[in-house]
């Protein structure tokens, strides 16, 4: 039988403002199999400002938020990702981008980082000029793109599928 080497994924959300659309995420990733998840710029955690659980995210989140491992880095994200790239990770970026790659047909490295931005203006482009790969989930409607919640959980799955 072949060794099966486990795909370690870091999710990095940065300036989410819904703190629906991170307990959402961090449900998603607890099933999805994510390795941590870190938050930056204004991105609301589980915790809040006095260290108190958050029942807004935990009652969207239903525990993942204490079952996966999670950080908030007070770093900008171009630290973050130089620290991750210093680590061994691929970087990604989801992002609707003209050359962004289906990733429904790519294949991660088996440890990479991947970043999921605002709701609104997504990952800015000065980040993504530090991204190894831009990734778009291909759109068949008339809108674009997903709720950021929605494409992190179809990104998740299909980054760390079997």
């Amino acid at each position: 039988m072949p060794l099966m080497i486990e795909k370690e994924c870091t999710l990095v959300l940065h300036n989410i403002r819904s703190v629906h659309n991170v307990g959402s995420l961090f449900r998603a990733s607890d099933g999805a199999g994510v390795f941590k998840i870190i938050l930056t710029g204004y991105t609301p955690g589980p915790l809040d400002h006095k260290g108190k659980p958050r029942k807004d995210l935990a009652k969207v989140a239903l525990g993942a938020e204490n079952s996966i491992s999670w950080e908030r880095s007070e770093e900008s994200l171009e630290e973050v990702i130089e620290k991750l790239r210093k680590e061994g990770n691929e970087i990604l970026a989801l992002e609707c981008e003209a050359g962004a790659q289906n990733i429904f047909t790519f294949t991660p490295k088996n440890k990479f980082a991947l970043i999921l931005g605002n709701e609104v203006d997504g990952v800015a482009p000065s980040l993504l000029k530090n991204a190894d790969t831009i990734l778009e989930i291909p759109m068949k409607g008339v809108k674009s793109s997903l709720n950021v919640s929605v494409a992190g959980g179809v990104a998740l799955y299909a980054l760390l599928r079997e």
